[in-house]
């Protein structure tokens, strides 16, 4: 079997794939991490892979001046999301998709660190996102994006609308984060240590909410990214 091509551009080690990578692997892909802070993103052919998705990183969208591999990233999500090629975002992989499509990337009114159920748009109950309906999971953001031109919402929370968009079949963002694996959490805790402390939240609540949360996450995101994955006109 010829396996399908998949590279994920990752911005820190800790926000991977993670519960993402076993049925990507089922599902026949070939898995290739791409080290924004190594590689030259400008060489990087954007219609090149099978699967391109995007995860997410400590930086915003508009911090192009200070990190100037947002420019070679969004330059490559242009060309890619004009061809309608395959792609997912998380996190700021959402928000870097949702500027290449000409919506603004902004700060929120708050962060949102925590784990809460989504509120999933009534209208598309068979979105592949029906899997998260009454799951809470985790958000780790501090910016959100207005819904891009021809894209539609498929979930939001109160402190954040954007939560995730799609166009088609092939173009999926989300805002929060569906692939924590409840055994790595702590290189999230430790990770983000510094913005933990700075915004007054608590990483012993994190941990325990983890716990109680985080295996759910892992089974109804497995089960989303099957059926997006099952829906992609290649």
């Amino acid at each position: 079997m010829t396996l399908r091509t998949l590279q994920a551009i990752r911005h820190v080690g800790f926000e991977d794939l993670g519960s993402f990578e076993a049925p990507l692997r089922k599902a026949g892909y070939a898995i290739e991490y791409v080290e924004a802070a190594e590689r030259d993103l400008g060489l990087l052919d954007p219609l090149d892979a099978d699967l391109l998705v995007v995860l997410g990183g400590p930086i915003g969208v508009y911090d192009h001046a200070s990190y100037p591999l947002l420019t070679h990233e969004l330059e490559l999500l242009r060309a890619r999301l004009a061809a309608d090629r395959p792609t997912l975002g998380i996190c700021l992989g959402a928000q870097l998709m949702a500027a290449a499509l000409g919506a603004r990337v902004y700060p929120g009114p708050a962060k949102e660190i925590g784990w809460t159920a989504l509120d999933l748009t009534p209208a598309l109950e068979r979105q592949p996102l029906a899997a998260l309906r009454n799951v809470p999971v985790l958000h780790w953001h501090g910016d959100t994006f207005d819904l891009p031109e021809g894209c539609s919402l498929l979930a939001s929370t109160p402190l954040c609308r954007s939560q995730a968009f799609s166009r088609g079949p092939n173009v999926l963002g989300l805002q929060f984060h569906p692939e924590v694996r409840g055994a790595r959490f702590e290189h999230w805790l430790l990770g983000h240590a510094s913005e933990l402390a700075s915004s007054g939240i608590d990483p012993v609540a994190l941990r325990r909410d983890a716990k109680r949360y985080a295996n759910d996450l892992e089974k109804a995101g497995a089960l989303l990214l099957d059926q997006w994955l099952a829906g992609i006109d290649q």
